[in-house]
């Protein structure tokens, strides 16, 4: 039985670091002897050098990690997280910076190799290459400053090779290996034994090998410049990838370490890995809030840029959310932890990100499959030259130098850095911008969507409801209308009804208890208040047991024609009065949708208000097609329609309302906070609450995959170009070296362009940045500064 055939709640997860690997030909090589194992489904990530193997439980992890060691990587578990409210021992904190200094002592060691070889091998090659300098003995001062380069520059591929060798397989380290100790094994030959050594040798430079001169020609420039090449090719890639992966690396140092902890009414600072949930702790101006939790007392101003790249502080109070890792701008916060760990947003982040760059994209399966094989055909090929130009009337030596360019320029370290790079890259910086892409397959979704659903409330508009007027039939009190609504919507927990609630305590100071309380999802509450049996609602539920007055329905048709909602409230069989409540278009909805449109995205709005009131939010932001009057449970069925109809949807949502449209979706968008809910429900979350961020989602998705797409296609296109030269004698292994490390360096280099996207908010000039006309009533001329809601908008 497959991994992929195992229910998901029999399947355990894991990641294991693996280290040792060079190329595409070890990350696949890797997933290949993991697959192979009953019951294990493991994909192997080169640049960030991690294993996420999904697998049987009964399949212990000690067996995953032996399975690596026996191919000659290692393999080791990540170190786990401390428990909440739990202290560290000692030195346990410093674990992520000694891991980071150990990677920065590794490049350290390379970077002092790779300038030591470029010492010894500049001299060289130059003297190969210019006559004037060979002066008499000149080649033996070649072979004193060449061998140390060759031995010691190039012992990591020697060592890798054999190794390699040992467990009866071949990477990259074996193409580069077998080169230089070719090049510098057969320079010995023509130099003891051959005509090479003597005095007075010349020896001019060739771009192709030349036949009937070999034993009177030396390859030392060939195995010293060879290795230089790899060497700095591999140091750059390190550094590239270290670069790559700055985005999480800061993502995760941005946690306070300290927190200021009020215990019996005096501040005690702990470390924040012992803060617990429901502790009150303090945060003074200028500080990073320890944790997420709800503000208990004080107001200020919260800069949230760090995760949600939006560079306006948020204005906080009482009752309101705020995030780990956010900064307070200036007045003193107390704050109750709610989540503390690893179950912080910040945390979340971190994971949904660091699991999204361990996957791979669709496009990168055939690189792999090519990688898996290549090294040892390309082998097969190197020897088929050397046998084909030996018997076709070319020495050993020319022979011998057309197999090595074949070594040498066919390594497949490009195919290898394609995808990872490029998905380090573009999901980090995502993280940057308060986008979290779930995984690598996502790509590929955001490249075919053509239609873009965008539900109304707290998508394209703020969701932030007010009441706005109390309109009673004729001889009717208002006061007792908004005390019956009131208190019938207070025990609602809808944006509306919360509204109304909070509209009627403001005024009339409190409310009575309601029992028998009932709700209808998309239509209204009942229940019983003073003894009297009341319903609160939408007109369509109301009117089937009791008529419209007049004078409520023109109030009604104002509101709708204005944008805004009206509720209607009903009691002895009887509707009784009128409220309306008001929702505002985001400023930036209308620039989000022109974005959408740019990006050759059809919008439509989907709410459950009426058709007239939906409207006019569309006016207002720029859509033509509007779903109206559609319940919570309908959402799902446009969603298939719409698919039904050809298109490949796209659906931006809450995360919490909508999740069921989010999972039906071909593309699932989740906007708000970066909850539990959200995370789960959708494909993309964004963290930002503005709707451009939808649109930059897109954006960066759609770049990421060209980009991915134009680095295999440069990666194969040097291969498919260069190998055939090589074969036919056309390359001088020196020039073979230097584009084979040109290839992985083009890729890092396009890679790392992902940096610098930008996004909607932070790229729009002053005038995208004005917020949206707001549309004046044309029989008035009034202002209509409020649009429309309903209990599933």
């Amino acid at each position: 039985m497959s991994a992929s055939a195992l229910p998901i709640a029999n399947r355990s997860e894991v990641t294991l670091l693996i280290g040792g690997m060079t190329c595409g030909s070890c990350s696949a090589r890797i997933e290949r002897k993991l697959n192979r194992m009953e019951g294990v489904q493991a994909e192997v990530n080169l640049a960030i050098e991690q294993a996420h193997v999904v697998h049987d439980p009964g399949v212990p992890v000690e067996e995953l990690i032996a399975v690596v060691e026996r191919l000659g990587y290692t393999a080791a578990l990540p170190e786990p997280e401390p428990e909440p409210g739990t202290e560290r021992a000692a030195g346990e904190g410093e674990d992520a910076q000694d891991a980071e200094d150990t990677d920065d002592a590794a490049l350290a060691v390379m970077r002092r190799r790779l300038l030591i070889s470029t010492a010894l091998a500049v001299p060289v090659v130059a003297m190969a290459m210019i006559t004037p300098l060979q002066f008499t003995y000149w080649q033996w001062l070649s072979l004193t400053l060449a061998a140390p380069v060759a031995v010691w520059g190039a012992w990591p591929f020697h060592r890798a090779a054999w190794k390699n060798l040992r467990h009866a397989s071949s990477t990259m380290d074996t193409l580069v290996s077998l080169g230089v100790i070719a090049a510098f094994g057969w320079s010995l030959y023509a130099l003891f034994f051959g005509y090479a050594g003597l005095p007075g040798m010349r020896m001019p430079f060739v771009m192709r090998p030349v036949s009937g001169e070999g034993l009177h020609h030396i390859y030392l420039e060939v195995a010293a410049s060879l290795t230089v090449f790899i060497l700095a090719g591999r140091y750059a890639e390190h550094r590239s990838k270290r670069r790559a992966g700055a985005a999480l690396r800061a993502l995760l140092r941005l946690g306070a370490k300290d927190v200021a902890v009020l215990r019996n009414g005096n501040e005690v600072r702990i470390p924040v890995d012992r803060l617990a949930v429901g502790e009150v702790f303090s945060v003074r101006p200028g500080e990073k809030i320890a944790t997420d939790g709800v503000v208990v007392q004080g107001t200020s101003a919260v800069d949230v840029s760090m995760l949600t790249g939006e560079s306006v502080p948020v204005e906080v109070g009482p009752e309101s959310a705020v995030v780990g890792a956010t900064v307070n701008t200036s007045g003193r916060l107390i704050v109750r932890a709610t989540r503390v760990g690893a179950d912080t947003q910040l945390a979340q982040m971190s994971r949904l990100i660091t699991e999204a760059q361990t996957g791979k994209a669709p496009v990168q399966r055939l690189a792999d499959r090519v990688a898996a094989v290549f090294v040892p055909v390309v082998v097969t090929i190197a020897a088929a030259t050397f046998g084909f130009w030996l018997g076709n009337g070319l020495d050993v030596a020319a022979a011998l130098t057309a197999a090595v360019s074949v070594l040498v320029v066919a390594c497949p370290c490009a195919l290898g850095l394609a995808t990872p790079t490029a998905l380090l890259v573009g999901t980090g910086r995502g993280a940057q911008l308060g986008i979290l892409i779930r995984g690598p397959e996502i790509l590929e979704s955001t490249r075919r969507i053509d239609t873009i659903v965008l539900d109304k409330t707290g998508t394209v508009t703020a969701g932030a409801m007010r009441l706005v007027e109390v309109v009673p039939r004729a001889g009717e009190d208002e006061d007792r209308i908004l005390t019956f609504a009131g208190a019938l919507e207070d025990a609602s927990e809808h944006p509306i009804a919360k509204a109304i609630a909070a509209g009627a305590r403001e005024r009339l100071g409190g409310l009575p208890v309601v029992s028998a309380f009932e709700g209808n999802p998309g239509r209204g509450v009942s229940g019983e208040v003073d003894g009297v049996r009341v319903r609160v609602g939408r007109a369509t539920w109301l009117e089937t047991t009791s008529p419209l007055p007049p004078e409520l329905r023109q109030a009604q048709d104002e509101a709708e024609r204005r944008g805004m909602t009206p509720v209607l409230v009903a009691w002895d069989g009887e509707v009784r009065g009128l409220l309306i409540v008001s929702d505002t278009v985001k400023p930036t909805s209308a620039d989000a949708v022109a974005a959408m449109r740019r990006l050759r995205l059809r919008p439509i709005l989907l709410t459950g208000d009426n058709a007239r009131a939906a409207q006019a939010v569309a006016g207002r932001v720029g859509i033509t097609e509007v779903e109206a009057e559609v319940m919570p449970a309908g959402k799902v069925e446009v969603i298939k329609r719409l698919q039904q109809e050809g298109r490949v949807v796209a659906m931006v949502g809450d995360g919490v309302n909508d999740a069921a449209a989010l999972a039906q979706a071909d593309l699932g968008i989740a906007m708000g906070t970066g909850t539990d809910a959200a995370i789960e429900a959708g494909d993309i979350t964004l963290v930002r609450p503005d709707l451009r961020a939808a649109a930059d989602a897109v954006r960066l998705s759609r770049r990421t995959l060209a980009t991915i797409k134009g680095n295999l296609f440069w990666a194969f296109a040097y291969n498919v170009a260069a190998v055939p030269l090589a074969v036919l004698g056309l390359l001088n292994p020196m020039i073979a070296g230097a584009a084979m490390a040109t290839s992985s360096l083009f890729v890092l280099t396009n890679s790392l362009r992902l940096r610098r996207f930008r996004a909607l908010v932070d790229g729009s000039t002053p005038a995208e940045r004005t917020e949206a006309p707001v549309p004046t009533d044309s029989a008035s001329g009034r202002a209509l500064e409020t649009v429309t809601t309903s209990r599933d908008g």
